[in-house]
């Protein structure tokens, strides 16, 4: 049998939207031909805080924002992990997510892992959105309001 993530419902997708005011973004680069860059761009001008983890490229700049090189060295508050790795990597951010604040595990469209679930379930981490478009989501919610 193939694993599949059952998502929170749309309501509770929407909530974690209107909740949340920073987004780290795992996986984000300064090519601004990438989905993860036009997703977190167009997240940034809706008016969230875009916060980048990329290892290759800690300390420079995307989007204005200094890149960090883990979920870990980020200090401030983070609402949602918006994560543009390949899927299997999720249980490696997976395992960097439960060990910080954040509230909210997001995986990009495409991306789920069954691993990953796992890990965050026994961590008690209970919000977990995989295989969804954050900012799909977003543009769902505003067309709504």
């Amino acid at each position: 049998m193939t694993y599949h993530f059952e998502n929170p419902s749309q309501e509770t997708l929407f909530d974690y939207l209107r909740q949340a005011k920073t987004i780290a973004v795992v996986g984000l680069s300064s090519r601004t031909e990438t989905v993860a860059y036009q997703v977190s761009h167009i997240m940034q001008e809706a008016g969230y805080k875009i916060i980048p983890v990329n290892p290759k490229l800690a300390g420079e700049t995307i989007l204005g924002e200094t890149v960090y090189a883990s979920l870990l060295d980020i200090t401030e508050p983070i609402d949602i992990v918006n994560v543009f790795r390949r899927s299997e990597f999720l249980p490696e951010v997976a395992r960097d997510f439960v060990k910080t604040e954040a509230k909210v595990f997001w995986a990009q469209l495409g991306l789920e892992n069954e691993d990953a679930e796992q890990i965050l379930r026994e961590a008690g981490r209970e919000h977990i959105v995989m295989n969804r478009c954050i900012k799909v989501e977003y543009q769902a919610m505003k067309a709504l309001s």
